[in-house]
């Protein structure tokens, strides 16, 4: 027995190293954090590049059921140029995005993220460096003197929402001037900030402030509106991916750099932020001899098929073109009846088919049958049409979620006026869009109740005017 113990120590001596080693090794290899972000080629395999985003009025929303927005389109170029589709993933907030990106359930954020060193540690940006800064906005022809200097709005009323970063930059820059500046809180649950553009559009208060990239958009539905006058210093922002991930951030960087003088980038641009996108406010024409337009035989030949008096689908061509049937809106509508791409698709309409009036007034009778059934449970023909109008103008989806927030706050999804137009109004507000009854994000729902009227008013006057 003796003999036999100086070999187990020596066996001993030779293996519990190593098994000591081999465990070590394991051990380091657990201790390694799992890679949750997805390179260049991962994406390309999976076939898929994962935006994460906010819903707004710049970045992404939906529009008579088609993903739009300056951030979301960009991104879907930069993924179309690696071969992929884009699949859309909207947080409810800004530090909502940084923790999905961090998490890997996005490959981007694409939104502008302020840089700042302390995001550093955990996130690259890339991809085209934007500046930001607040500006003033006021009418360009009032009874007010065109401000140009921030010195100039001491003594001024200006209203902002409470507790918003715009409210805080004036409250600092009052201090700066001394003080002096009337400052006016609304509550968030009132109104947005587009609103109060809007509100200084139509002269109800004189000034509020805004980010310039939504000043601009703005101005694109507000014409009236003067977006010149910072008011804060400029703020650096860009797109962000995970801090490890060099291969897609340099993938961003030299997609943006190659394409940000391209016609097809400008274009985008100009889109958001210079197309004009509320429609001309012209008086309805004369009617001479119980003549409409020179389409009058295509809407009588096919309202019947939706049960409409032909008079109405008159009253929606004027409202949507002016009766052009080349009519190209800042969407991509076309034609008389302006069918977005999708919904002439789904019809049966395809390349320049859409802007012959017959197919065209054809094809929107086919949508506007479609939009009948979704709104079926409303039995009233007259309230129905609001409900098919609304849809028509926005999307399904938008008015879908109106009636789903009417019922939550105990007002009739069934009823229009009052309840559920009162709630689409209210879905340009994120107290509303980000409600989890809503499925569809945000929407210019006001824009929509005013072209729901403005094509009634147009039907009464053509009733006036010729028989049926």
């Amino acid at each position: 027995m003796r003999k036999i113990q100086p070999l187990i120590f020596l066996l001993l001596l030779v293996v519990l190293p190593i098994s000591l080693i081999t465990c070590k090794k394991k051990a380091c290899k657990k201790a390694e954090p799992k890679k949750l972000y997805s390179t260049v080629d991962e994406i390309k395999k999976r076939g898929k590049l994962r935006i994460l985003t906010l819903y707004s009025s710049t970045s992404y929303f939906i529009y008579r059921g088609q993903p739009m927005g300056y951030e979301y389109e960009l991104a879907s170029r930069f993924a179309e140029s690696l071969g992929v589709q884009t699949e859309v993933i909207v947080a409810e907030n800004v530090n909502r995005l940084t923790q999905l990106l961090l998490q890997g359930k996005g490959d981007v954020v694409a939104y502008n993220m302020p840089i700042t060193n302390q995001m550093k540690d955990s996130v690259i940006f890339c991809g085209r460096e934007y500046i930001t800064h607040q500006v003033l906005i006021q009418q360009t022809h009032s009874k007010h003197k065109l401000l140009k200097d921030v010195t100039e709005l001491i003594g001024k009323d200006i209203f902002v929402i409470r507790d918003t970063r715009y409210h805080q930059r004036l409250i600092h820059l009052n201090q700066e001037l001394g003080g002096g500046i009337r400052i006016h809180n609304i509550g968030k649950d009132t109104v947005t900030t587009e609103d109060l553009i809007e509100m200084v559009s139509t002269g109800k208060i004189p000034y509020t402030v805004a980010d310039n990239n939504i000043a601009k958009l703005n101005k694109t539905y507000f014409e009236n509106i003067d977006v010149n006058l910072n008011v804060s210093f400029p703020q650096r922002s860009s797109w962000i991916v995970d801090k490890k991930n060099h291969t897609l951030a340099y993938a961003l960087n030299q997609w943006f750099a190659k394409n940000f003088q391209t016609e097809g980038y400008k274009a985008i641009s100009k889109r958001y932020f210079e197309q004009s996108k509320r429609a001309t406010d012209i008086p309805l024409p004369k009617i001479s001899r119980g003549k409409i337009s020179p389409f009058d035989q295509f809407f009588k030949k096919y309202s019947h098929e939706i049960n409409w008096d032909w008079r109405l689908l008159a009253a929606v061509a004027f409202v949507e073109s002016k009766f052009k049937p080349d009519e190209e809106s800042w969407a991509g509508a076309k034609g008389l009846m302006q069918l977005m791409p999708r919904t002439a698709a789904s019809v049966g309409i395809y390349g320049n088919e859409v802007y012959n009036p017959e197919s065209n007034i054809q094809g929107a009778v086919k949508s506007i049958r479609a939009l009948n059934r979704v709104f079926s449970e409303v039995k009233d023909h007259e309230i129905r049409i609001k409900f098919v109008l609304a849809a028509y103008n926005t999307g399904i989806g938008h008015v879908l979620d109106a009636q789903a927030l009417a019922k939550k706050y105990g007002k009739s999804p069934l009823i229009w006026d009052e309840h559920v137009a009162h709630y689409l109004a209210l879905k340009s507000n994120p107290e509303f869009y980000d409600d989890p009854v809503c499925k569809s994000g945000y929407a210019r729902g006001e824009e929509t109740c005013r072209y729901v009227k403005k094509v009634l008013k147009a039907f009464q006057y053509y009733k006036s005017k010729t028989k049926k």
